[in-house]
Parts: C-alpha cells; sequence; structure tokens
C-alpha cells in the first residue's frame, strides 16, 4: 500500500498521504536498527556502481543519492557494534526519520528503474525535484543528529561531518543532455500540431543513437507504459492526458516508420497463445454486460440514444428512429398513441449530457451526431489532441499501405496492429477506414492463415463500433458475406466469436438488420453458435440474434434457420446474459402469429420461460413474462391454454405484482386480464386475491375471485410496444 501512496506522489507532483510513510509505533530500538541496516544494505547492493544497475536517466542523482545511503550504512554498522544502550533518545529520533528517508528512497529507486525511457524524459524536471528533496531531508537528518553524543569511531564522525558539508551545497540536479531530448520530443510533437511529419532521419537519431530504442519489443514497452500513465492518471497528470495521447501517437507512428513490420523474438506467434480480454471502448474489463438504463434506451429501436429529442407528447425517441416512425406517415406517438399537435422534435440536452457521462464512466462509445455542440467538458477533454490527430493519420497509412501489398507476414502483422489501435477512440477508428484498412482487411477474412483471419475479424469488429464505419463496411462488396464466412467456419472459435460480434454490432442499424438476416447462413450460423459456443461465443451470438429479432420482417428467416429452438433452448442455460436475452428476443419474435406459433410448437418454451419468472434477474423475469403476455396475445387459443395450465403460474404473477420492476407488473397484470377472458380461468385460478399498489379499489379480472389492482390508476394501458422488452448492451473489443 506505500508503494502505491509513493507511485502516485511522484507522479503527481504531491507529498504522499502520512499513511504511506508511518513508522510503526511499536518499533522497538533494536528492531529500528535491524530494519534501517537491512534496508540500507539492499539499497546498497542494488545500486551500487559495482553492479551496474544505473538508469539510462537520472544516473547522477541516482549515485549521489545511493553514496549518502552508503555513509548512513556505516554508521548503522557501527551502532550494531557498539550496542544500543548508549544510543541518545534525540539519536532514536532521528533513526526514525532516516526509516521513512530510506523508504522513500527505495520507491524512487526502483520507480526509475522501472520506468520507460520516454516516461522519464517527460518527467525529467518532476523526478530530479524529488532527488533533490530527498537530499534536504538527509541534510535537515544531519542537521539534528547530536554527533558529539554518539559513541562511534572518529572515522564515521568525520564522515558524517563532511556529507552534512556537501549536502548543504547541493543544488537542484537536472542534466542538461536529458532536458535537450525532452524538448526534442516536444518539438516532435509541436511539428504535428502544425500538420508536419517529423523528418525521418530525426526521429532515427532520437529514439535509436540517443535514446538506444533499437528493436520492436522495446518501444512497444515505451508505448505500453505511457498508455498505462494515461490510464491511471485519474485526470490529474502532468503533462495532461492530450499530450501524452499525442506522445503515445508519434511513439506508434515511429514504431512503423522506423522498424517497419519486424516481427522480432516471435512476438506475433506469442499473440496466438495470449489470453485475450473482452473490453469495453477505452476501458478493458472483464467478460460482460452493461445495462443500459431504460430512460437512455430509444422506446422504438430498444438502441442508446444518441441524440434524444422530445415529441410534442413530451416522450423521448432517438432522433433517427422518431423520424424514420414521422417519415412512414405516422402522426401518433409510438408509445402513448396521442396524436401529434406539431412535428417539432426539441432536443432533450439534459438527458443526452446524462448518456454522455455514463457511456464515459462505463467505457461505452459514444458518437454525438455531427450537430451537436462539444460544450460537454467531459467529453471534450476525451478529445485528442490535433498532434495526436495526424501521427495517427500518418500510422493509419502506414499500415494500409503494407495491409495492401505487404508480404502475408506483414499483412497479418499490420492486420495485428489495426487491431490494437482500433481498440479505443472514434478518431482512431475513423482514421483507419478512411485510410482504406476496410476492403483490405476484407480480403483477410478468407485467408488461410487463422492468425490472419483472426486479427482481421477482429479489427473489423473494432472498427465497427463507430456508426459511420457501420456504412463502410457494408458498403464494401462481398464484406458481410465474408464475415458471416468467418461466423460459419473461421479457423478458431475466437475468429467465429468475433464475427458474430461484428453482425451484432452492425445490426445496431435498422436498415442493416434485414440484409443481415437474408444473408446465407448468417442466422443459422449464430443459431449454431449459441448452441455449441463457449460462454463468451453464447453471449455474442444471443445478443446479435436479439437484434435481429426488433426487425419484424425477420420472423421467418429466425424460425427457418432454427433460431427459435437455439433462443428456447438457452432458456435454460443460467449464464447471466444469455438467458435474458433469449427470453427477451422470444417476447419480440412472438409478437407475430407465425412467430407465436413457432414458439409455442417448442416444448420447452413455456416452462423455460416459467423458470425464468422463478429464478431469473428482474431484467430476465421482465422479459420472461412480456414473452408469455405476447404468446397469449398472439398464439390463440391453444398458446394460451398452453400457458394458463403451467405450474406456479399464479403464484408467480402475484409476486411480480408485489416486487417486480415497473415493467413487469405491468406486463403482469397484462397478461392477468388476457386469462380474464379466457374460459379456462375460473377452472385453474381460485379464491386469490391480489390488490396491488395504492388502490383502494380490487377489479374483478375474471380469476373466480382473484382481483388485480394495480397502481392508482383505475386503467392500466400496456402499449405492447418493443420498447417494452428489457435490454443491455455489450461492446466487445479484443
Amino acid at each position: 500500500m506505500a508503494s502505491a501512496a509513493i507511485f502516485s506522489s511522484l507522479r503527481r507532483r504531491r507529498s504522499p498521504s502520512v499513511e504511506a510513510f508511518l513508522v510503526p509505533v511499536d518499533l522497538s530500538r533494536e528492531a529500528l536498527l535491524d530494519t534501517l541496516c537491512a534496508v540500507s544494505r539492499e539499497l546498497v547492493s542494488t545500486f551500487s556502481v559495482d553492479n551496474k544497475i544505473v538508469p539510462f536517466f537520472h544516473g547522477n542523482n541516482s549515485r549521489s543519492l545511493i553514496r549518502k545511503i552508503q555513509v548512513f550504512s556505516v554508521l548503522l554498522d557501527s551502532f550494531c557494534e557498539v550496542g544500543l544502550s548508549r544510543m541518545p533518545s534525540r539519536v532514536f529520533i532521528c533513526f526514525k526519520e532516516l526509516y521513512l528517508v530510506l523508504y522513500r528512497s527505495k520507491i524512487l529507486l526502483d520507480y526509475v528503474k522501472g520506468s520507460s525511457k520516454l516516461w522519464l524524459l517527460i518527467q525529467n524536471r518532476s523526478i530530479s525535484g524529488h532527488f533533490h528533496d530527498l537530499n534536504q531531508e538527509i541534510l535537515i537528518i544531519l542537521d539534528v543528529l547530536p554527533l558529539s553524543e554518539i559513541y562511534v569511531s572518529q572515522d564515521v564522525k568525520e564522515q558524517l561531518e563532511l556529507l552534512r558539508k556537501q549536502s548543504r551545497k547541493s543544488k537542484l540536479l537536472i542534466d542538461k543532455d536529458d532536458d535537450l531530448l525532452r524538448m526534442k520530443f516536444y518539438n516532435f510533437l509541436n511539428e504535428l500540431e502544425n500538420e508536419k511529419v517529423p523528418d525521418q532521419n530525426e526521429m532515427y537519431s532520437f529514439f535509436v543513437e540517443k535514446l538506444a530504442i533499437r528493436d520492436v519489443k522495446s518501444i512497444r514497452f515505451e508505448i505500453e507504459f505511457l498508455e498505462e500513465q494515461i490510464v491511471n492518471c485519474d485526470g490529474d497528470i502532468e503533462p495532461t492526458a492530450s499530450v501524452l495521447n499525442g506522445f503515445v501517437a508519434l511513439t506508434r507512428y515511429c514504431r512503423f516508420l522506423l522498424f517497419r513490420f519486424e516481427d522480432e523474438e516471435g512476438e506475433l506467434g506469442k499473440w496466438r497463445h495470449r489470453k485475450t480480454k473482452k473490453v469495453m471502448i477505452t476501458q478493458e474489463i472483464a467478460d460482460t454486460f452493461i445495462t443500459i438504463p431504460k430512460d437512455f434506451c430509444c422506446p422504438i429501436s430498444l438502441d442508446l440514444m444518441r441524440d434524444p429529442v422530445i415529441l410534442s407528447t413530451g416522450q423521448t425517441y432517438d432522433r433517427v428512429s422518431i423520424s424514420r416512425w414521422m417519415d412512414e406517415g405516422h402522426g401518433t406517438c409510438p408509445k402513448t398513441g396521442q396524436m401529434l399537435v406539431h412535428s417539432l422534435l426539441v432536443p432533450n440536452r439534459a438527458l443526452r449530457n446524462l448518456i454522455m457521462q455514463w457511456c464515459l464512466a462505463n467505457g461505452i462509445p459514444y458518437d454525438p451526431p455531427e450537430s451537436v455542440d462539444s460544450s460537454s467538458e467531459s467529453y471534450t477533454a476525451a478529445l485528442p489532441s490535433k498532434a495526436a490527430m495526424e501521427a495517427t493519420k500518418a500510422t493509419a497509412d502506414l499500415l494500409v499501405e503494407r495491409l495492401a501489398s505487404g508480404t502475408e507476414k506483414a499483412k497479418t502483422v499490420a492486420a495485428r496492429e489495426i487491431r490494437l489501435l482500433a481498440k479505443s477512440g472514434r478518431e482512431n477508428r475513423a482514421c483507419i477506414a478512411e485510410a482504406g484498412a476496410i476492403p483490405c482487411l476484407k480480403s483477410l477474412l478468407s485467408s488461410s492463415d487463422a492468425l490472419a483471419q483472426e486479427n482481421s475479424v477482429t479489427a473489423m469488429l473494432n472498427l465497427s463500433i463507430y456508426d459511420k464505419n457501420k456504412c463502410r463496411i457494408m458498403d464494401v462488396e462481398g464484406c458481410l458475406r465474408s464475415i458471416v464466412g468467418v461466423l460459419r467456419s473461421g479457423h478458431t472459435t475466437e475468429a467465429r466469436e468475433n464475427a458474430a460480434a461484428t453482425l451484432f454490432s452492425l445490426s445496431a442499424v435498422h436498415d442493416y438488420k434485414k440484409q443481415i438476416a437474408g444473408e446465407d447462413g448468417a442466422v443459422e450460423a449464430l443459431a449454431r453458435l449459441l448452441k455449441e459456443g463457449t460462454p463468451r461465443g453464447q453471449k455474442d451470438a444471443v445478443t446479435a440474434l436479439f437484434n435481429l429479432s426488433t426487425h419484424s420482417e425477420n420472423c421467418v428467416r429466425m424460425i427457418e434457420s432454427g433460431a427459435i429452438t437455439a433462443l428456447v433452448g438457452a432458456l435454460g442455460r443460467e449464464r447471466e446474459g444469455v438467458f435474458e436475452e433469449a427470453a427477451g428476443a422470444l417476447a419480440l419474435i412472438v409478437r407475430q402469429p407465425v412467430g407465436a406459433e413457432a414458439v409455442g410448437n417448442e416444448e420447452m418454451a413455456v416452462a423455460g420461460l416459467i423458470g425464468m419468472m422463478q429464478c431469473g434477474t428482474p431484467r430476465g423475469k421482465e422479459n420472461a413474462v412480456a414473452a408469455l403476455l405476447e404468446l397469449c396475445r398472439s398464439g390463440g387459443a391453444v398458446a394460451t391454454e398452453r400457458v394458463l395450465k403451467a405450474p406456479a403460474l399464479a403464484g408467480l404473477l402475484q409476486s411480480l405484482l408485489f416486487t417486480g420492476t415497473k415493467r413487469a407488473r405491468r406486463k403482469a397484470a397484462s397478461l392477468a386480464r388476457v386469462f380474464q377472458r379466457c374460459e379456462y380461468a375460473s377452472l385453474h385460478y381460485g379464491g386469490m386475491g391480489v390488490g396491488y399498489g395504492n388502490s383502494s379499489e380490487v377489479r374483478d379480472t375474471g380469476f373466480g375471485g382473484m382481483g388485480v389492482g394495480y397502481g392508482n390508476s383505475t386503467a392500466v394501458r400496456d402499449t405492447g410496444f418493443a420498447g417494452d422488452v428489457a435490454v443491455s448492451i455489450s461492446v466487445p473489443v479484443v
């Protein structure tokens, strides 16, 4: 814990917290002396000149500090020889302070030793200041230390006196050559800001000759270290994250410019065996789903709203979805059914800002419409600098050039690097696509090299997260067919899973849902992955099927492809994210009579939905009761009878009416009213009375004495609109 606190303070130019340096209060004199001896010996043995462990930068500062610690080590050894009984109390106090200084010295030396060269260069003045601070603290200890009262040899006292005189003369030491290199690094960035790419020979001299960064492995370490500082900065870092992003982009460009597409030490082969993680857009998290707050979803498309607008009825929709609704000739509000007084769409800026903040907090990509003002501070702060953009463009051009005309091995390396570059930032994704990467990646999707295929389809997935790239991918002739080809018969499991995730990403655009479902073998392959895939593959498949099921014209394809059977089978898998999405997809499919018939013919459909109502998550229960309700509405008397005969349904409805979410309660109440009109109700539900909400009135629903009162209203209207299906979002980036 101390190391973390001190690292944080070193980087942020702040004094560390008190907890980082407290000396244990119960430490005896003997224990304190033993600890001081051990730490000082460790520092001297580890960082002495004899061991040749001297950092590339701050070597003079490090050697000076170690020499001072050596003098204290001699003093401590002398006390071990003469014993502690003759140690004055003032000396004990000084040793407590020395305890803190030694540990801070150890942290600083380890920090300098383990940091990248570029980071030490950027922080040159700051880290030099930390060395100077330690020298000043050592001087304070020497001034307070009562040399006349300690019983050590005269030789030791003379060394301490000499050290005190030297410490008084010490000044802040900043190596001039190092500082010139730091200014040169910043100058490269300034050139990019002025839309000028730095000269290749100058960058070779800087990185290879001056910094001794001579291979791919070394420069990759530099890039990853700088990226780590950005991730861990918490918005409190010098230079700013925007400037650091520029340095990262510049260094990445140099990696390809100077070392081309070398694959030293078999790094490309090692990639095959690395454990990869699905992550959200700018932040790596485990294989997971994030549930979108229902108020952030458009009731029409079920997607996260990008440009929320308010109708005359007061309801909010995504601009694209409601505009399409109105263009089709509808003059009513989709959710309430009220006539529209006018067609004016008023931007809901408050909701848009909330969505933006939520996306940034959860690592979800948020691409506001072009017309939206970027006044939000949080979003503006996340934008890359102009220098970073120029460096990224230059890098994308290099990668695409090699992807188009390089050797097979070079193409594989380029695809991998595009995959990594597209992991975060819509600007990166836009630059790569604008450079012409998508057609080149498409050609690698059919490669016989498993690694090339895996990297290309994953790069395509990462690029597709940017909305404008969805259109670019779909516009490339044969690209969708190639992605489906990887899904059907990809060389690796990861390639097939990422192909499914790519279809999910593309299907976020309503107009593409029918096209994807109509592609030969697409839905069949998703259904097979849902049945036989890994847990991760099942999540990818079920979310893609859910998206496709939101288009009413895809119902027949879902039936013919066997997707219904796969979705019903998924209801029995108690894996969060899979059975919930499966129930949601079924709830949409059964809205149509042909879909209701297909689901009703599945023997385990009703039982699976009932099981989810019993032990599912709140969202799973919502989708399950919604599916049963729509099955009764669209499936006719036979389907209604099957639902009615389900065991424990009455108790489950009663439970939902009291403890379910708002949407689940509404669906449960609607299902109860469906049974009111069913001639079988009196045979199966007798003597039950259920009052719900604050209503003092209990209405007879026809359950043979079972009354359902809901809310404060005398009537509950369930529109059956698609927005009543609970949705989640999972945007995998790998």
